[in-house]
């Protein structure tokens, strides 16, 4: 059997903490979450490479370094609720579910009910997988403290946006040709005002497609 706990330690000292990423909660969640779970069982040797890992076509998990720097640039706090877009198999859901009040992990097609078995299977109680289109968001849930976006827009439907309380914040991977962004928006009197805070890649998430009626 493997010793993935040794590689949790060492993925957190080696991924996260020499990128800055040094507050309690997100050190915890990282190291008491069992990434080798939320990947397939081919993938489970990979979980912990310092790189994306595929979990479906056109899908992947984020890299340790990308989530947690995410993470620690939305400062999640224990009474927020969260809307975590493209969940994938539920691992930043289960990450996110020992930092927040409570997490809407929104997924599509065949990762929806995977996540959820691996979340129930995780005792992740605080984190509900939702089944729908990832570019709609779910409002029903909402509004939230804050929406986290598990792969690269080229940008947000204002759909999305509306969801976000005012004062929230948003983090999304913005691709611009070659070029990943990861920026991180504050809701203020209505609108989202982003900034820049690292570079990052991932492939294009569906529906988040630059288009009439899309908007940064």
């Amino acid at each position: 059997m493997q010793d993935f706990a040794a590689r949790r330690t060492m993925m957190v000292d080696t991924q996260v903490r020499p990128n800055d990423v040094t507050k309690f909660p997100i050190i915890d969640a990282m190291l008491n979450v069992p990434r080798e779970e939320f990947v397939p069982a081919a993938r489970r040797e990979a979980a912990y490479v310092g790189e994306n890992v595929e979990i479906a076509p056109g899908r992947v998990l984020l890299e340790p370094r990308n989530f947690a720097k995410m993470l620690d640039a939305l400062d999640i706090q224990r009474t927020d609720l969260i809307l975590d877009i493209g969940c994938g198999l539920g691992y930043s859901a289960a990450v996110i579910a020992r930092m927040a009040e409570a997490v809407v992990a929104l997924e599509e097609g065949d990762l929806a009910p995977q996540a959820e078995a691996t979340l129930a299977q995780a005792g992740a109680d605080n984190a509900a997988v939702v089944a729908g289109d990832l570019a709609a968001g779910s409002a029903k849930h909402g509004p939230y403290d804050v929406i986290i976006i598990e792969g690269a827009v080229e940008a947000v439907p204002q759909a999305i946006l509306d969801q976000l309380k005012e004062g929230g914040r948003i983090a999304a991977l913005f691709i611009e040709g070659a070029l990943g962004t990861v920026r991180i928006g504050h809701k203020i009197d209505g609108d989202v005002t982003w900034r820049y805070a690292f570079n990052a890649s991932a492939p294009l998430l569906p529906g988040f497609q630059a288009s009439k009626g899309f908007m940064l």
